[in-house]
């Protein structure tokens, strides 16, 4: 098949581009910078050098291909210029645009968990609209790959350990939280999108199921302090947490929102209903390391 993959050699397309490379498929990375081009093409794969901003771009790239998988890229939080519903429904609709005038016939499209969801998700909002656009494509097969929250989200709270000695946020603590690696997302895409299918679908991926307390356990266990707690405060102190960081505000407002439907159940509701019959394979215990890794470096 002839693959054509934005995301550059991210998180996710990065393993996706050398699993479908492996499995002997032609496959076409896009990315903005040629900085990139020399990586991709030792995995194996063509370099398309671009924007997804450009909607006639994406048309030529995509134009030709048997299956096309496409991302939201993730934006500077703290750009106090960043209007994020723009910049993603920007790109959502330049996505529509240049499926329909391709005339692809199979689309994977990285959404998130929570995307049922009209309203009350916070920033996850912006996922509904997108899903809503490209379901009112025709002659399409699309996936709608619904991931649940990312181990590497986990990050930023090395500073707050450090900082704070523990973890403290307005969801997780004795709440489950559905985990997932960005190794077993490519996998799941890798599988769907070289899987025929008629109509629409979404699926669900996820790695490893587990508390804010057994998280904050496997995290400390890794840095050496076997003790660390995670610690449930209200929306308001980490909206105050997250502004003082320096993120924009109207962002850490969605972002606060976002967390707290995940603690108060809504956001997972869709999940738990639909969730994937096996779990991924990478599980926060194997994940830890990196944490750790990060955390040491701070």
């Amino acid at each position: 098949m002839k693959i054509t993959i934005t995301g550059s050699l991210g998180n996710i397309s990065k393993p996706l581009t050398k699993e479908l490379v492996q499995q002997g498929h032609s496959v076409t990375v896009i990315a903005s910078s040629t900085e990139r081009q020399s990586e991709i093409e030792s995995l194996g794969a063509s370099a398309a050098i671009g924007s997804v901003n450009d909607a006639e771009f994406l048309t030529k790239t995509f134009t030709g291909a048997d299956a096309v998988y496409c991302m939201i890229p993730r934006a500077n939080y703290f750009d106090p210029n960043l209007d994020l519903d723009a910049f993603t429904r920007q790109i959502g609709n330049n996505y529509a645009e240049a499926i329909a005038k391709s005339g692809v016939k199979r689309v994977v499209f990285l959404s998130s968990i929570g995307a049922h969801l009209k309203e009350n998700s916070g920033i996850i909002q912006r996922y509904n609209e997108i899903e809503a656009v490209l379901n009112q494509l025709s002659n399409v097969a699309i996936t709608f790959m619904r991931p649940t929250s990312f181990y590497y989200n986990l990050l930023p709270y090395t500073f707050m350990i450090k900082s704070q000695g523990s973890i403290n946020a307005n969801y997780g603590a004795d709440e489950m939280i559905p985990w997932v690696s960005p190794n077993d997302i490519a996998e799941a895409i890798a599988d769907e999108i070289t899987t025929p299918l008629d109509g629409k679908k979404v699926r669900y991926v996820a790695s490893e199921e587990l508390t804010g307390h057994q998280t904050a356990h496997i995290l400390g266990k890794a840095i050496g302090i076997p003790d660390l707690k995670w610690n449930l405060i209200s929306d308001e102190e980490t909206l105050q947490g997250l502004v003082s960081a320096g993120m924009q505000p109207k962002i850490a407002q969605g972002l606060v929102e976002m967390y707290a439907a995940l603690y108060n159940g809504t956001l997972g509701e869709d999940y738990y209903r639909n969730r994937p019959s096996e779990m991924g394979k990478t599980k926060l215990a194997d994940y830890a390391t990196e944490f750790a890794s990060f955390y040491n470096q701070k």
